[in-house]
């Protein structure tokens, strides 16, 4: 993409220089809380204040912000060194007689031990507030510039006719080394080192503030700051400042000429957005898998779409890619400039866990090249059938000898947690193990998720103990899944299982795949027992239905195929299961469209050769491209071709597939086994 300039960003600072207020509440509030913890990594016992504060914050969402001060002897200045001149001068304006100490809202002129920040926050969280405080950060990533507005508006009046307003820049997710005597803060440690959060980086205005007035009850103060955000910050061993783990925290203090202490009358985090002055840019942020228990190879995806140039966003053509799976996708919307909103698509998955890749390739009709990484999964799942609405279960958990450090929980496909345990009993003697039970019941017909967590990161077995951990439905004593030799898992451990009443199903229609302008292939997954699935399918433009038998391919997955289509014609199909009682249900219409009548020299004179294959396929024709799918349809294979190619099937396991070749908008269809 072309270089930027600050044509914009110029602009946009004249722009909320006015004075109308757009961010901030007119009406009384609460303080809000600005905790400064006194730290450092060479502080053994600060890993207990990290916990106390982000326990604090937990509690109060959106209403206290922790800031981690590293200043002072424990404040090492090897990497990583977050020692800045802001961090330096705050910690000598207090008493700090040791660490970790903190002061909450400057409301003291000491610092207070760690046992004192929840019953000091809850005191200043319940005092009325004199001003209220928001404001917007616009960040260029291409200059690196943030553009900071701020208001301020005095719904009481201070006690002093001048008050100050600071800007500060925090970063998350630094990972780095920590003392920490007695694992106080176990959730912060991945892989060997310390996670460390909300750490103060930089300090925009002057660091105890710049002056603001009047302070009268009424008052609107509109501030606007152009800050260069520095690609690193500290020395020597300075640490990357990293544009998606940073946010900016603003707060308004009186100052008490002759004391110490200098109280934050309230405060909050400036909402942070991104902006640049292309015209058509739009962002993927946060592509993730949605946080379910899902029985299907069809998997839920969602992510931030955000539009950072100036022009509004009409589109966008994007493919996700996990595996050897891509699929197209398009949004259409409107959505102005600075604007973002939430975008899902589906993916159908094989089994195993894949490192995906959102690819948007067009945006507004423009071709546009843009990436964004995640992780893709479909578990293997267990199926128990019971003859109630209700399962009953046995949790059996087999614990290591850091008992307290287990956890686990059980979510339905919703996404709701319906049963969770521990954590249990921290034992005496190395090496020591213990049986936990704990009945569950959970609803049938529906998928689950359980979850088992080590907050040790490093499971439930070895030199701690051989833990294991396994579920039993009660009634049959049948184990759903797992059993000795599975504690070694790390962080967490994870298996999906699915619970049907004996007398109930359901059954879900997936995505068509067209083989040709006259044949498709149709796909359906089963959840519990069925006498028959199947499909039927029409004409959109003709009421007249035909239906074809499922045959089951693997793990409750149905297909069928249909030869019988007429070209170039949308068609309508929907899933169908028959139930033990004669009753019947159904999956959605799923809508598509077959190719146009493409029969043609390319299908009298393809060759494709030895069918079954062993470890490679020969295809000769006047080709330019060909796919390979499996028989749920999902493809395994692109490649672009000029003629003959040969294809390398060593990667693949024996079963039938389907070869798709292209010449000029021509395409013929193959079947073929690979056999070893």
């Amino acid at each position: 993409m072309k270089k930027f300039t600050l044509v914009l960003m110029t602009v946009l600072a004249l722009s909320f220089s006015l004075k109308a207020q757009q961010y901030v509440s007119t009406e009384p509030a609460n303080r809000n809380v600005i905790l400064e913890e006194f730290t450092g990594r060479g502080c053994g016992y600060c890993t207990d204040g990290h916990r106390v504060a982000n326990q604090i914050m937990a509690n109060n969402p959106g209403r206290v912000w922790a800031i981690n001060v590293h200043a002072g002897g424990y404040a090492y200045t090897t990497y990583p060194n977050f020692n800045t001149n802001a961090s330096t001068t705050i910690l000598g304006g207090f008493n700090v007689s040791g660490f970790p100490t903190g002061v909450v809202n400057r409301s003291t002129p000491n610092g207070l031990d760690r046992g004192a920040w929840t019953g000091q926050t809850n005191i200043q969280l319940n005092q009325a507030s004199e001003c209220n405080i928001a404001g917007v950060a616009m960040v260029n990533p291409d200059t690196r510039v943030a553009t900071i507005n701020v208001e301020v508006y005095y719904t009481g009046s201070s006690s002093v006719d001048e008050n100050y307003l600071t800007i500060a820049m925090i970063q998350d997710s630094i990972l780095g080394s920590q003392a920490d005597y007695g694992n106080y803060n176990p959730t912060q440690w991945l892989n060997g080192q310390y996670v460390h959060m909300h750490v103060l980086r930089d300090v925009i205005t002057p660091t105890w503030g710049e002056a603001i007035s009047p302070t009268t009850q009424g008052t609107l103060i509109s501030k606007t700051y152009e800050y260069q955000i520095p690609e690193s910050i500290g020395n020597p061993n300075g640490v990357e400042v990293v544009l998606d783990h940073i946010a900016f925290l603003a707060w308004v203090s009186e100052r008490y000429q002759g004391t110490a202490t200098r109280p934050i009358l309230t405060a909050c985090e400036l909402d942070k957005s991104t902006i640049t002055d292309e015209p058509i840019y739009p962002v993927a942020s946060g592509v993730s898998q949605h946080i379910a228990a899902s029985c299907s190879h069809t998997q839920t995806f969602s992510f931030g779409l955000s539009n950072i140039g100036t022009e509004e966003l009409t589109s966008i053509k994007f493919n996700a890619q996990a595996g050897e799976v891509s699929t197209e996708f398009e949004w259409t919307g409107s959505l102005p400039s600075g604007d973002k909103t939430l975008a899902e698509f589906e993916m159908v998955l094989p089994f195993g866990t894949f490192n995906g890749l959102l690819n948007i390739v067009e945006a507004n009709g423009e071709p546009y090249d843009y990436q964004a990484t995640f992780t893709a999964e479909c578990l293997e799942w267990s199926s128990v059938v019971v003859e109630e609405d209700v399962a009953e279960l046995k949790v059996f958990v087999i614990q290591d000898q850091f008992g307290d450090q287990i956890t686990w929980d059980i979510i339905n496909s919703d996404g709701e947690v319906v049963a969770q345990g521990g954590p249990y009993e921290h034992l005496i003697g190395s090496g020591s193990t213990q049986p936990n039970l704990q009945n569950v019941q959970v609803p049938a017909n529906d998928c689950y998720l359980f979850r088992l967590y080590d907050s040790g990161n490093n499971g439930i077995c070895c030199t701690y103990g051989n833990g294991y951990y396994y579920v039993k439905e009660a009634n049959t004593n049948t184990v759903i899944f797992g059993g000795e030799g599975n504690g070694d898992f790390g962080s967490e451990a994870r298996n999906l299982f699915s619970v049907t009443n004996s007398n109930a199903a359901s059954v879900t229609t997936g995505e068509p795949r067209v083989l040709s302008d006259h044949e498709a292939m149709f796909i359906a997954t089963l959840v519990g027992n069925a006498a028959e699935v199947g499909f039927e399918y029409q004409k959109l433009t003709d009421p007249v239905g035909y239906s074809v038998a499922g045959v089951l391919n693997d793990n409750n997955v149905f297909t069928a195929t249909v030869d019988d289509l007429d070209s170039n014609t949308m068609y309508a199909v929907r899933a169908y299961a028959v139930l033990a009682d004669g009753s019947v249900t159904y999956g959605d219409d799923i809508h598509f469209h077959t190719w146009v009548d493409g029969v043609s020299e390319l299908e009298n004179t393809l060759k494709v050769y030895p069918n079954p294959a062993n470890d490679y396929l020969s295809v000769e024709g006047a080709l330019t491209s060909v796919e390979v799918y499996n028989t749920v349809g999902q493809c395994l294979l692109q490649k672009q071709v000029n003629g003959d190619t040969r294809i390398d099937l060593s990667d693949f396991n024996n079963g039938i597939y389907f070869l798709r070749v292209y010449n000029n908008g021509e395409m013929a269809v193959r079947k073929f086994s690979v056999n070893r």
